[in-house]
């Protein structure tokens, strides 16, 4: 009986453990086209940092796609989002909550280069 308490007890610990973890932070995107680069700064400071869409399988963020997010703490941030043919453009003071997803969608871009 004793076995089976403790495994219980060690069964318990483990699901809060995961369900503490939550699912991470993830980037949903709800632009038209396909994020080939997603880099974040602190707000106004332009020190981006690495391109997080390589984390992703193919290494891009299709449509509708979501993307985990890891290294990143919680708060505001700008981003720099880059699409094939080295179009740019920024969305700025975004809020990063954490196991939560953000979304991205073409009305939040702005400063684009083509």
């Amino acid at each position: 009986m004793r076995w089976i308490l403790a495994r219980v007890a060690l069964l318990s610990t483990s699901a809060n453990e995961v369900a503490a973890q939550g699912k991470g932070i993830r980037l949903w995107n709800l632009t038209t086209a396909t994020i080939s680069e997603f880099q974040l700064s602190p707000p106004g400071k332009d020190d981006w940092g690495p391109n997080l869409t390589l984390n992703d399988k193919d290494k891009e963020v299709d449509h509708d796609e979501r993307l985990r997010i890891t290294g990143v703490e919680p708060g505001r941030y700008d981003a720099k989002v880059g699409y094939r043919g080295s179009k740019h453009c920024f969305v700025r003071e975004i809020e990063i909550k954490a196991d939560a997803v953000f979304s991205i969608a073409d009305k939040d871009l702005k400063d684009c280069n083509k």
